[in-house]
């Protein structure tokens, strides 16, 4: 039974959910709190280049076939698993909320999340950088082209790649090189205060979670679309979710990642971006009568993903606690 309690930190984020639904954030509040998590998610950047050693840095840098297995997952397998939803869109669910599963199919990874429960989990954080950052960068390419495919019709991009390159480099790329220049300055804070980064990676996390959570309800995502949409769009996000993460866990395993590349692979490979995939969607379906429940999926995946994540990372961080404490006893004469 004690595998089931939850951890301090899981219990922050349902608060955070809970205090996004009923007391969400407007108007300058909301834009001053959307500043904050930008910052923020500089921040963490940065606290993570100052932490990592340039050997880390480097070697994930070139785990090729690492990267390559998470923009398989993301761009490739769950648009696998998802088309077959196409089919039902006249039988079972609105043709609006089946556009809305194929439309997060193609989404790229989220940067923030992944890379801070990659972080909570031990694992191998410089090469869920890489693949988070990338994965955002293609996907402003790849999504588009992506969802006419599994639409059949061209879809209109009209978002400015540049911008997003611009955006990567500003607020992730550019604070993490700062932080890695001034790490001989800070190493000595760093490790007398282990715990420090984090503490970093949760409190953006919770902030984010509640800006993105409070901006969907603002919106009224949940209260304009009926309640049986909202149940079977849960359901299957749910299927989805854990049907990545099964076979990302197991694939990870067959072609012998270790448990650093398996955790990043799992968190990375995973995760879909509300915050590249909210604008984009107002973007590629500006007018559309349905637009409620076309953004559903994302914003159910979304929640979904980060409970559960917040669960597997921490359990993936105990497994490792205590892999630590064993090896330390063996060691022992």
């Amino acid at each position: 039974m004690s595998r089931l309690r939850l951890s301090p930190f899981t219990w922050m984020i349902l608060i955070v959910l809970v205090l996004a639904s009923l007391w969400p954030a407007r108007g300058t509040t909301a834009e001053v709190l959307g500043q904050l998590a930008t910052l923020g998610v500089a921040l963490l950047f940065f606290v993570h280049g100052a932490a990592l050693p340039r050997e880390a840095i480097i070697r994930g840098l070139t785990q090729w076939r690492l990267h390559i297995f998470i923009f398989s997952i993301t761009f490739m397998v769950f648009p696998l698993l998802v088309l077959p939803l196409a089919p039902l869109g006249d039988l079972v669910l609105p043709e609006a909320l089946v556009l809305g599963f194929l439309y997060l199919a193609a989404l790229p990874s989220a940067v923030s999340s992944s890379i801070a429960y990659t972080a909570v989990a031990k694992g191998n954080v410089p090469a869920a950088v890489c693949s988070a950052a990338g994965s955002n960068v293609f996907g402003m390419m790849l999504t588009p082209v992506l969802l006419s495919l599994m639409i059949g019709s061209a879809g209109e991009g009209g978002f400015s790649l540049l911008q997003a390159l611009r955006d990567i480099v500003l607020q992730l790329l550019l604070p993490f090189a700062l932080g890695h220049a001034i790490r001989p300055m800070v190493l000595n804070f760093l490790e007398r205060h282990k715990s420090f980064s984090e503490r970093v990676d949760q409190a953006v996390l919770l902030l984010i979670i509640y800006v993105a959570f409070a901006q969907s309800v603002v919106e009224g995502v949940w209260s304009d679309v009926p309640a049986v949409s909202i149940g079977l769009a849960i359901l299957l996000c749910l299927l989805l979710l854990f049907a990545v993460l099964a076979l990302t866990w197991w694939l990870s395993r067959r072609l012998g990642f270790s448990r650093q590349d398996e955790i990043a692979a799992v968190f990375c490979g995973s995760k879909k971006s509300l915050a590249s995939g909210l604008p984009m969607a107002k973007v590629l379906f500006a007018g559309h009568p349905s637009f409620g429940l076309i953004v559903l999926p994302i914003m159910c995946y979304n929640q979904i993903q980060i409970i559960i994540g917040a669960l597997l990372a921490e359990r993936y961080a105990a497994r490792e606690a205590r892999a630590t404490i064993q090896e330390s006893r063996a060691e022992r004469p």
